[in-house]
């Protein structure tokens, strides 16, 4: 089966993803408010898992929710919690419950979580959890066993254009798209001509791009991104455009700034899509569409 996520990729249209971050509990209340927020203004969005290793309600879990609430999911998968038998047994559970779009992640390290007691797996890096699907649709699992039924599914990786170094990260990315990767959601972009460059590489591969745009919600935040998020670049003068923003006027600042870039990726073809990450404010995710005039 092809997902409607898979279409919208192959229909040469500009795609917009965003994500949901399952709660540390069971009230999905306001998770299920975001989804339905935003089931028919973006094309689907990305359940988070166990996100920067806190524990939460489980994406496998809130994928099925933005389903059965009638959006399109795309459940993302870290190597850090599960060994390759529970990954590849999930993803049969997922594909049996019509899930068909995987992002596959290696995941963060624990001791940046909440449980720096637990042990990290990481039986199989993102890129072997891409080959892992690819081998599982060709009817065999991990160990050579052959499978009773079919599944498919759109799987998909990151990058980190801004890495400094980048070259480690090129080659990540080739692997990525050589274990079969369909599309690939950067992390965020904010120096769109250096994004350009990376870009001008990133065209020779059979793979679909969404840029990543985190929304700045202060210039401390902007600053703290600099200091401590690997592989993200925040301008200076990005930063001074926050700083200056009226007093509580700063969010819609980076609503405006969101906004801005993504029409410029849209309006200079960049890429094929943008992935709007707006992490605790997922309900301004519509104002940021509405600021680069997606709506």
């Amino acid at each position: 089966m092809v997902s409607a996520f898979k279409k919208a990729l192959d229909s040469g249209k500009f795609v917009v993803t965003s994500e949901v971050a399952p709660p540390k509990g069971t009230n999905l209340d306001r998770m299920a408010h975001h989804i339905d927020l935003l089931k028919d203004r973006v094309d689907a969005m990305n359940v988070t898992d166990h996100q920067s290793s806190v524990m939460r309600f489980p994406s496998l879990g809130g994928a099925l929710l933005v389903k059965e609430m009638g959006g399109e999911p795309i459940l993302q998968m870290t190597c850090r919690d599960r060994n390759r038998l529970a990954l590849q047994a999930d993803l049969l559970f997922a594909h049996q419950r019509g899930i068909h779009n995987v992002l596959c992640l290696t995941g963060d390290a624990v001791i940046f979580g909440d449980h720096k007691e637990a042990k990290g797996v990481f039986d199989l890096d993102s890129s072997q959890l891409v080959a892992a699907i690819r081998r599982l649709e060709k009817g065999e699992d991990l160990g050579g066993n052959k499978l009773e039924g079919d599944l498919s599914f759109c799987a998909g990786a990151i990058v980190t254009p801004e890495a400094n170094p980048l070259e480690p990260q090129l080659i990540k990315f080739e692997k990525k798209i050589e274990a079969g990767a369909e599309f690939i959601q950067t992390q965020a972009v904010y120096d769109l001509d250096h994004f350009k460059g990376f870009m001008e590489y990133a065209r020779q591969f059979p793979v679909k791009i969404l840029a990543g745009i985190i929304l700045l919600t202060s210039a401390p935040m902007a600053r703290f991104m600099n200091k401590n998020v690997a592989g993200v670049n925040v301008p200076q003068a990005l930063i001074d455009e926050m700083a200056a923003a009226p007093k509580g006027r700063a969010l819609d600042k980076g609503i405006e700034i969101a906004g801005r870039m993504i029409k410029r990726v849209k309006d200079e073809k960049m890429c094929h899509g943008v992935h709007i990450m707006a992490i605790g404010k997922e309900e301004l995710v519509p104002d940021i569409m509405a600021a680069a005039g997606l709506t």
